[in-house]
């Protein structure tokens, strides 16, 4: 059996095994959901070391029939299909490298009902493998729609005040976006009789124009919802604010990035012609979420909402290097979901630390808090250089070759995303000072202890990737050399073929008119 299908279905069976052990043993509990993750995740770590950066096509293979449905002219058969390929794999190992560090993270916030968070826990991990791994249509909708699920319970359940609300916005927004793409992927299948996703490819321009345009919008816009692209930000705070530590890390550092995965699969490799034709709005509306990210974590005053809308800003980039539709852009663009997730992810643990002792995210409560807890200062600032792009750590290599992969496209929207980077630093550098630094005027903060071995532990992998990524880059550049740089041909040729087409029609339109004045004169 594919190693995939073990990588898939593992936490799902994990998640069945849980559901049958006591609930008031919560120490076996741990440990259960623990040994889950990590078998997962060293699985992981086996399909990153035997996978082929330099091939394009899906490596790994598994294939069943699943049903068959009648549509159209004829019976479509619908496949259980799995395969990683270049675009997904950096995405498929960070996802499995961060389930045991949740697990872990938990412990200090998930106190009652720890059976149901890590039955949830396990769905949503096999969920999330899914959408990377899905090779078919259909059964890429099927685990996005259960991975959406466990992050309603996680955030309405062990979440903040106002956790109902939060989820009840978060459902809305993001069931609203999947109604839509069904529709278009019915539509899609409906007319070309397939739903195989590698079929699929190179055969959408057998629809009509119209029919391209709307079922690519259709998938566009419920990806845009997920990322959050701007303006369907506004779930974004909300549930990052109410969720506890370990969702709000997930929600980061993998969740968020099934929206910026569908944009490259499903938005440009699979229609490529119209992501040439409509690249101009992704590229205003992911330097306008730059700049507006940027301001709106400036404007707050609770440091979780703070972390939680700089990913606005930090996701603009990635919208911003996926449609210059350049190879540098696409290729820092996928780099950075995996920093961003480490990045955000490492700063979402930080606040739940902290909070876990003080009881308070406000920002006016903190000061002078690197007098007390130096360690926990040492990883704070850390992350915050990493998040802010400084050489050498991983956002630096992401954000600069997305900045020259817009430039070769558009040298307005890459100067407009320069900006992006200035703000950045101000906003994480603020609150640095506000959290870390000054006069420890709180009592309160006097007696905080620093953070423990089991904190360290939890951190220091991630710390660990954000150096690594910083220095040697091409390490996992390289794994997703092929299928990038395929894509970015298929791109580029699709753009030539549009401007050559646009030139014989204005030569075409010109040549009566030349006609005619010819006549006119003799």
């Amino acid at each position: 059996m594919s190693m995939l299908v073990w990588i898939t279905f593992l936490p799902l069976l994990g998640a069945i095994g849980i559901a049958f052990l006591p609930a008031t043993n919560t120490r076996l509990l741990r440990q259960a959901a623990l040994g889950v993750t990590s078998l997962v995740a060293v699985l992981g770590l086996f399909l990153w070391s035997s996978f082929d950066g330099s091939i394009a096509e899906p490596q790994h293979g598994f294939v069943r029939d699943w049903f068959t449905v009648a549509l159209g002219a004829g019976d479509v058969p619908i496949r259980f299909a799995l395969g990683v390929d270049g675009i997904s794999i950096l995405l498929v190992v960070l996802t499995t490298i961060l389930m045991p560090i949740v697990v872990l993270s938990s412990h200090g916030h998930i106190e009652h009902r720890v059976k149901e968070f890590f039955v949830w826990l396990l769905v949503m991990q096999a969920g999330m493998l899914g959408v990377f791994l899905s090779l078919d249509l259909v059964l890429f909708y099927f685990f996005w729609e259960v991975s959406l699920v466990p992050l309603y319970f996680i955030v309405g359940i062990w979440g903040g005040e106002r956790r109902l609300y939060a989820t009840i916005k978060f459902f809305l927004y993001t069931v609203a976006g999947s109604l839509v793409m069904l529709v278009g992927m019915i539509a899609l299948i409906y007319g070309l009789q397939s739903s195989d996703l590698m079929d699929l490819i190179g055969r959408t321009g057998e629809l009509p124009v119209a029919t391209q345009t709307w079922i690519f919008f259709s998938f566009a816009l419920a990806f845009a919802i997920k990322v959050p692209v701007l303006p369907f930000h506004t779930w974004l705070a909300d549930a990052h604010t109410e969720a506890p530590t370990s969702g709000s890390v997930l929600l980061a550092g993998v969740l968020l990035k099934m929206g910026t995965y569908g944009l490259l699969r499903f938005g440009i490799q699979l229609f490529p012609g119209m992501a040439v034709s409509y690249s101009s709005v992704f590229l205003v509306l992911g330097a306008l979420g730059i700049v507006y990210g940027a301001f709106l974590a400036m404007a707050q005053t609770d440091l979780k909402r703070l972390v939680a809308c700089s990913s606005v800003s930090h996701l603009g980039f990635v919208v911003l290097g996926l449609f210059a539709l350049t190879e540098p852009g696409i290729r820092g663009a996928v780099l950075q979901m995996v920093n961003h997730g480490l990045s955000t992810g490492l700063l979402f643990l930080l606040v739940g630390m902290l909070y876990e002792r003080t009881h308070t995210r406000m920002l006016d409560r903190f000061g002078g808090i690197a007098t007390v807890m130096p360690l926990y200062a040492i990883f704070f600032v850390f992350t915050v250089l990493s998040s802010a792009g400084l050489p050498g750590l991983n956002g630096f290599v992401g954000e600069y070759m997305i900045l020259a992969g817009t430039f070769e496209a558009s040298p307005l929207w890459a100067a407009v995303g320069v900006t992006g980077v200035i703000f950045g630093a101000v906003y994480l550098l603020m609150a640095t000072r506000r959290v870390l630094f000054g006069a420890l005027v709180h009592d309160a903060n006097k007696k905080l202890a620093d953070i423990n071995a089991r904190e360290i532990g939890i951190m220091l992998p991630l710390c660990v990737l954000c150096i690594w990524i910083g220095v040697q880059p091409n390490t996992f550049l390289d794994k997703t050399a092929g299928s990038l740089d395929a894509l970015a041909k298929r791109v580029e040729q699709e753009r030539i073929d549009q401007e050559r087409g646009q030139a014989i029609g204005r030569i075409e339109f010109d040549a009566p008119s030349a006609t005619t004045e010819g006549e006119e004169s003799r």
